[in-house]
């Protein structure tokens, strides 16, 4: 019985911490121009991610960027630095998933998705 009681007093306590819903990364500094990356030549069933800064130990650290496998029905997207109210924040890239023609609009709202003479 004191087990259960201090199992819940503990759970309880937890209650109280909030965490954050994303773990974005917001910082006042902004990162340095992305580096010049030369990219390689097309590989069959993968996707270039390129590389990019992240924020590390209080300082900026690149990235060099990378092949990953393709993903059938997804589009992969780079992270992205983005200035929000005088601060940064890094977009987590990744899959995404339903762009089949890879033009970043989901196709459930792509009006034409996979046609090349769309306007």
């Amino acid at each position: 019985m004191k087990k259960l009681l201090l199992a819940a007093l503990v759970a309880s306590s937890l209650g109280g911490v909030t965490v954050p819903a994303s773990a974005d990364v917001v910082i006042r500094t902004a990162p340095p121009p992305p580096r010049d990356e030369r990219m390689p030549e097309a590989r069959r069933g993968y996707v270039w991610a390129p590389g990019h800064w992240e924020w590390r130990h209080g300082r900026y650290v690149w990235n060099n960027g990378k092949w990953l496998r393709e993903r059938h029905g997804y589009a992969y997207r780079a992270p992205t630095w983005t200035e929000r109210d005088g601060r940064w924040v890094m977009e987590r890239g990744g899959w995404r998933r339903g762009d089949r023609d890879g033009d970043g609009v989901p196709n459930r709202m792509d009006a034409h998705p996979n046609n090349p003479r769309r306007d």
